[in-house]
């Protein structure tokens, strides 16, 4: 038997997401915003750009500039190539056709300057570059280019992040593409996904199978108190099938506290641990034999205080509606931790649910008022296990799985 409840996820979104209570099927991955970022977690369009400050004087410049003068039809999501050797790139100011400047900034490896928003169709822009000689001459080169029309085609974008909020230590960055993006075209997409942390702390891009989401995570989960800045610049941005990215997404957002939540289904018990101590510990029941919870490590999607499962139109006649308190999501295919008041009789003796844990109503009060988005919760012992993609579920997976589904090389150090 499943639910279907009755709201949807916050995030920016491409379509609404049917939510499918306490059961398995009906579930599907939830649509977004998002932005891009290289695979080491660095942020290329917030780089610094190549520094040869110890190369010698005497080796001339040399410097190659793309899009070439005179270029037509160039894509809305251009960058300024930099092939360069002799020095060090110093300025780079690209104009549009009535001189407004267009921010922008170096790439970490030097390779490009990336254009801080997507630019305007069928609009002519010019570029200078300077470069400064290890003896301080610089070399001063231009090049101008007209942009493409308006694409037919669009990729549809999504970013589970936004602005000003404050999320969970296992809150990934969280990207989706519709339709899903092959994969010859995922690393000039991957290259357009800029993440950048404060403190800083490794990180890495990893695709599901079928392209429609990418997940950026680092080894361990993020250090409380962490700021994250994210672009997904792939407005204009052709992804494949004659398709181009609908727009640039971004988000700047904070971690709070770490707040952890570990079921085991032997014990039928959840520990609840804030900053590494043991707060509170409280008796569960899980899914049925038939309706088995998923054991792996899930994240808190959705918070709704008061909501309705609605199971008729999977169910049929076997179906029910119910009024539901302190739901939190934690699966696309509708799993949920929340309050049962009909099942506080088996909790920590028996599983009766239909998939979701169900806790007391007291217990689910204190837990909806203490936890946020982004928070892991750890199901262990059950019959069956997480699949990849239900739900926020990169942190499911060991490091060394994870990085594998980078389209972009990896460093050595973060493998």
């Amino acid at each position: 038997m499943r639910r279907t409840l009755v709201a949807v996820v916050a995030m920016a979104v491409i379509t609404p997401v049917a939510l499918v209570a306490c059961g398995k099927d009906g579930g599907k991955q939830g649509s977004s915003a998002w932005v891009a970022t290289p695979s080491a977690g660095a942020d290329p369009s917030a780089g610094t750009g190549t520094d040869k400050e110890t190369e010698s004087a005497t080796v001339p410049v040399s410097l190659a500039l793309t899009p070439a003068t005179g270029k037509t039809g160039v894509p809305l999501s251009t960058e300024i190539g930099l092939k360069l050797a002799g020095g060090k790139v110093t300025e780079v100011t690209l104009k549009d056709e009535k001189g407004a400047v267009v921010p922008g900034k170096l790439r970490d490896d030097g390779t490009a300057w990336v254009p801080g928003k997507t630019l305007s169709p069928k609009q002519k822009y010019s570029a200078t570059v300077v470069v400064t000689a290890g003896d301080g001459q610089t070399t001063t080169q231009t090049t101008s280019f007209t942009t493409m029309g308006k694409p037919g085609k669009k990729t549809g974008t999504g970013l589970y992040l936004f602005d000003d909020r404050t999320y969970g230590v296992a809150m990934p960055v969280v990207v989706e593409f519709s339709p899903g993006i092959k994969k010859a075209d995922r690393a000039a997409v991957q290259r357009r996904m800029f993440v950048s942390t404060s403190p800083a702390q490794p990180g890495v891009w990893s695709w599901t199978p079928n392209g429609s989401q990418a997940y950026y995570r680092g080894p361990e989960f993020w250090k409380p108190g962490t700021t994250l800045a994210v672009r997904i610049a792939v407005g204009g941005l052709p992804t494949g099938g004659g398709r181009y990215g609908d727009r640039d997404r971004s988000a700047t957002a904070k971690i709070g506290r770490s707040f952890e939540m570990k079921v085991d289904n032997a014990s039928k018990k959840m520990t609840v641990m804030q900053d590494g101590k043991t707060i509170k510990t409280m008796p569960v029941s899980l899914g049925k034999k038939s309706t088995p919870s998923v054991s792996g490590v899930m994240v808190v999607m959705e918070k709704k205080e008061q909501t309705v499962f609605d199971t008729t139109d999977t169910d049929g006649a076997d179906g029910y509606v119910t009024d539901i308190e302190f739901a939190q999501r934690i699966t696309w295919s509708g799993q949920y931790l929340h309050s049962a008041p009909w099942s506080v009789g088996a909790q920590g003796r028996r599983n009766v649910s239909h998939g979701c844990v169900n806790v007391s109503p007291g217990n689910a009060r204190w837990l909806f008022e203490r936890t946020l988005i982004g928070d892991p919760i750890t199901v262990k012992g059950t019959e069956e296990k997480l699949g990849y993609g239900d739900g926020w579920t990169p942190w499911d997976k060991p490091w060394a799985e994870f990085v594998k589904g980078s389209a972009l090389p990896v460093p050595a150090s973060l493998k």
